[in-house]
This record gives C-alpha cells, sequence and structure tokens, in this order.
C-alpha cells in the first residue's frame, strides 16, 4: 500500500489508475482485472508485481449505511466471487473463491468508531457477512447479510452469537459470528498490525463448517499518536508522479 498524490490518479469508465497499478473492469468477460506493481514495505523492500482477476458470481445493488448519519458506507458489489492470484512471489499463484467490496466515507474512521469486526464467509449457495460494530459514544449495532448466489440480499433475523477466539500476533481481540456449539479458529494471518488484524478463519454457521476472510479494527489503538508516528514510516509516500 502506497500514498501517492494526485498526479498519480486517473479515472474512467471502467478503469482506476493509481501510479504504476490499476483495476479495469472487462464488459466482455465481466470481470475486475487488477494490475499489480508496487514495492513493498518495511521489514522485507522488493518489488510485487503482478495480476489478480476477479470474476463475480453477480453484482449487488446493496447499500449498507454504517452510521445513522451515512458518514460511512459499506458497497458488497461482488459478495461472491472466483478469483485468479498470479504475483511474482513463491506461492502466490492460486484460485478460489473470492469478494469484491468497498467501504466509503466523509469522516476519519476513528471519529466515528472505537472497533468493529467484520466477517464473509461462504456458504452453501452463496455468501454470508456480519458486521459488529462499536461506536465512539460505547453505543453497539450488528448488521447480518445473506447473499445467495444471484447476488439478492436478504437480513439474518437471527444471527448466530459472537464468539471470541484467540487474540493476533498484537494482541487485538478478536471475535465472530459462530454456532453455539461451536468455537471459531485462525487458519491463516494475512495482515497483522498494532490496530488491525485481517486473517481467514474458520467458523461454524447453520452446522456447516466454513473458512472466510475476517477483519478486526482497534480504533482506540489507532488514536494512539505512537501508532500513528509508526504508520508513517510504514507506508511508503510518493509524492510525484508523472504518467509517460
Amino acid at each position: 500500500m502506497t500514498d501517492r498524490g494526485s498526479s498519480a490518479l486517473q479515472q474512467s469508465k471502467h478503469s482506476l489508475t493509481v501510479g504504476p497499478s490499476s483495476m479495469i473492469w472487462d464488459e466482455a468477460e465481466q470481470s475486475l482485472i487488477i494490475s499489480v506493481n508496487e514495492v513493498s514495505s518495511l521489514p522485507i523492500i522488493s518489488p510485487v508485481k503482478g495480476t489478480i482477476i476477479v470474476k463475480p458470481k453477480s453484482i449487488t445493488d446493496v447499500e449498507l449505511p454504517l452510521t445513522s448519519t451515512g458518514t460511512h458506507i459499506w458497497r458488497p458489489f461482488a459478495p461472491t466471487a472466483e478469483i485468479e492470484v498470479d504475483l511474482n512471489t513463491a506461492g502466490w499463484k492460486w484460485s478460489g473463491h473470492g469478494y469484491f467490496d468497498a467501504n466509503f466515507g466523509t469522516r476519519a474512521l476513528e471519529q466515528d468508531f472505537n472497533y468493529w469486526t467484520w466477517g464473509r464467509f461462504p456458504v452453501s449457495g452463496g455468501t454470508k457477512c456480519f458486521y459488529d460494530l462499536e461506536f465512539t459514544n460505547g453505543e453497539k449495532e450488528s448488521h447480518a447479510f445473506n447473499f445467495d448466489g444471484d447476488g439478492e440480499a436478504s437480513l439474518i433475523s437471527d444471527p448466530p452469537p459472537i464468539k471470541k477466539f484467540k487474540r493476533s500476533l498484537w494482541f487485538v481481540k478478536r471475535s465472530t459470528r459462530c454456532d453455539k456449539s461451536s468455537k471459531p479458529r485462525q487458519i491463516k494471518n494475512m495482515l497483522d498490525a498494532p490496530f488491525y488484524s485481517r486473517a481467514a478463519v474458520e467458523t461454524t454457521l447453520d452446522g456447516a463448517k466454513t473458512t472466510g476472510v475476517f477483519e478486526a479494527l482497534d480504533l482506540h489503538r489507532f488514536r494512539s499518536p505512537i501508532i500513528l508516528a509508526m504508520l508513517a514510516v510504514r507506508v511508503p509516500r510518493r509524492r510525484r508522479w508523472a504518467f509517460k
């Protein structure tokens, strides 16, 4: 992830280019082609190049306001998709199930939230997604959706209970939805930061085991001046960029 200035941005109806990397929607193939050409940050500085192709099973029209004022919105464009990954690092060429979503906002996350967890889990016939939020005033809110194979969304009126599981390497607290008789567990660590954890997590929903993508975001920690100073070192800055 690299911070770049406005000179590095180009956008059209079907493409978004930021510096040497881009996302292009292929109308003919109905797929999103993501071209990556970046340099990883500390502690191992190395080129990250390759292509990621996301093929949605369907495109939804769902937008979920995460705050009552609409300052933050979750947009699950393709909660169920196929993905092909081909990067320049050993072990980073594979295909499987995936998804494509985005968050939009008019305020900084730490202005409105203290903590949240999010999970996206493939199930028979589609996908289940869970958002469990804590706002800065201490109030909590939960959202649970089921997306069928055609992208149709329905609310889960009685979602499984929230269950804690092992903290991340940075001791970020973690919990997700799971059947009463089971317990979630991490299968693979994807990203570990002092305020954020992303991982492949196995849980049990409606009696069936499933492994999906999970994240926990601790904005109490993010607000710390120490963490903000660490981010300034961790995330590369490229202030100037000129397209050839």
